[in-house]
């Protein structure tokens, strides 16, 4: 069993159901309660600057009323960071954003960005909040990642949960597992996330040392059929489960698991 491993919960598409008609529901706070209920131990949520979902006064509100520690996702934008030093968050996540991407679609090129990354890691551990950089698994992003001081990643699964083929998800798994091993011996907390869900979860838990799964999309849209509270405990279950993937035929039951239940 894996009951070490932890859930972060993403309620981003909570408030998108609310921007979506400009109403008062559903409330991310009352989300946020459910999801700790339901055995969660922390709440992501995203503060875009185009504010598509998430706004400045749920994340004020959050910071306030929210049982749980929350992770603030956030681009390396001085706005952003502003807010973020007036409500000190547990956790912050740095991630890339694109206005017209409809989610993240890769990780923070570390490399290219390190001074300015280096900057605000220290400004933002400085000022009381742990910060994650949401980064791919390759040893340069890795080693830049702890040469900014910053204290966790948050590997993008993305690609591998998105893969349609069972021998590239292969390779991206194990491109996933290479990275956490690596990670974890630099000194980092090893979180993940992106495009998780029940189908793929199996795969997820090969990768080795991770701290917590932070998912978001996955649950909401399950929660639509069985109600929040359900949704998170049953990934709760599924991320208890012993990985399930047989080391001489990966390719064809990473193939399997990945056909969607009914």
């Amino acid at each position: 069993m894996n009951r070490s491993l932890k859930l972060g919960v993403n309620i981003d598409h909570v408030a998108t159901l609310r921007q979506a008609r400009g109403t008062l529901y559903p409330d991310p706070l009352e989300a946020a309660k459910t999801c700790a209920k339901a055995g969660a131990v922390s709440i992501t949520v995203h503060l875009r600057e185009d504010r598509r979902h998430i706004q400045d006064a749920d994340v004020y509100r959050l910071s306030k009323a929210c049982p749980l520690p929350i992770n603030l996702e956030m681009a390396n934008s001085p706005e952003i960071v502003r807010i973020a030093l007036d409500v000190k968050p547990a956790e912050i996540c740095l991630v890339p954003e694109k206005r017209q991407e409809l989610t993240t679609e890769g990780g923070l090129d570390v490399i290219g960005n390190f001074k300015a990354l280096q900057k605000t890691v220290k400004q933002l551990q400085d000022n009381g909040s742990a910060v994650s950089l949401f980064v791919e698994p390759d040893v340069k992003t890795l080693e830049t990642c702890a040469g900014t001081g910053a204290r966790v990643v948050e590997l993008h699964t993305g690609s591998f949960c998105d893969a349609t083929d069972p021998v590239k998800a292969e390779i991206l798994l194990k491109k996933l597992i290479s990275g956490a091993e690596y990670a974890h011996s630099l000194g980092l907390q090893v979180n993940a996330g992106h495009g998780i869900n029940l189908a793929n979860i199996a795969g997820i838990l090969q990768i080795p040392h991770l701290d917590t799964l932070n998912i978001g999309h996955s649950i909401i849209a399950r929660a639509v059929f069985t109600g929040l509270e359900k949704a998170v405990r049953e990934m709760l279950d599924a991320m208890a489960a012993s990985p399930v993937i047989a080391p001489d035929r990966p390719a064809e039951v990473l193939h399997q698991i990945r056909r969607p239940t009914a």
